[in-house]
């Protein structure tokens, strides 16, 4: 999306600029996959039957920071045919269908126990608005986020995160969350984690005659994610089933199928994940 390029190529000079020379360190690239029960973002269902979700990356080291290019992606994997149950966010005309993909740049910088990242997203629906039998999101929507991330090297591994849609939206999405690893036996670990979502600006706009769009009903509390999924390895990939339960705090993140909606919600999967460092490993410095 090339309004995507423009809001990225900010980030990467300025990168570039103040962080110097790229030091000797290795390039990174990887791949995931994740198959789940269904497409949840932000506490929203945006298709409530099967998907896969590839992705692509690369992490590229300038100085003392990281540049990642990547490339995510949502596939409607079945068709829909119950307009009364079915969430489909392409449409689902057919088996297979493209729904998203969203390119994205972000910098980071680790700095004592904080690491500190910014970014820029683009989310592009490929379905046709006037196609027969569109989806939940088409080109119509197409829209770029600017974010900005705080994490820390502590304990529970706590980030907060505010991203502002500065197309279609024009508003402000808050995220904070924790993390744990539980060590259940000696080769196995669950992986617990928590985030509550806040909306700034997302919400239905007050007059009806205005062309932003909405992501949410109200502002405020959106909606608690839980999950918990146990990591493993097998040969070059890191495969880890999850769990995640959605406790709706919107009316829109409350929503299960055009019909129903409940409080408390549940989807998960797998995902599998695979990267590989590029080059030869650095050699230390010597101390001083």
């Amino acid at each position: 999306m090339p309004r995507a390029k423009f809001l990225a190529a900010p980030i990467l000079f300025a990168a570039a600029t103040l962080c110097g020379v790229p030091a000797a360190a290795q390039t990174e690239i990887g791949a995931d996959l994740g198959l789940f029960s269904a497409y949840v973002w932000r506490g929203l269902s945006l298709t409530n039957k099967p998907v896969a979700q590839p992705a692509a990356w690369a992490a590229i080291p300038v100085g003392n920071a990281s540049v990642t290019l990547g490339l995510w992606s949502t596939i409607d994997l079945g068709q829909y045919d119950d307009p009364n149950d079915d969430i489909s966010q392409s449409g689902g005309s057919s088996s297979f269908n493209l729904a998203e993909y969203d390119p994205y740049a972000e910098v980071s910088l680790t700095t004592g126990k904080a690491t500190l990242t910014a970014g820029a997203i683009g989310y592009v629906y490929p379905n046709d608005e006037d196609a027969p039998g569109a989806g939940l999101l088409t080109s119509d929507a197409n829209t770029v986020e600017i974010y900005g991330k705080l994490g820390f090297d502590a304990a529970f591994s706590p980030e907060l995160s505010l991203y502002y849609d500065v197309d279609k939206i024009k508003g402000a999405y808050i995220e904070g969350g924790v993390t744990y690893s539980l060590s259940a036996s000696e080769k196995v670990s669950i992986d617990l984690g928590a985030l509550a979502g806040f909306n700034a600006g997302q919400g239905v706009p007050d007059d009806p005659q205005s062309d932003e769009s909405a992501n949410f009903a109200d502002d405020g509390f959106t909606h608690l994610d839980v999950s918990a999924g146990v990591p493993f390895s097998a040969g070059a990939l890191s495969i880890t089933p999850v769990l995640h339960v959605i406790v709706g705090g919107d009316d829109f993140t409350k929503i299960t199928s055009p019909t129903d909606e409940s409080d408390v919600k549940l989807w998960g999967g797998v995902s599998l994940s695979w990267s590989r460092a590029l080059g030869a490993v650095p050699e230390e410095e010597p101390k001083p």
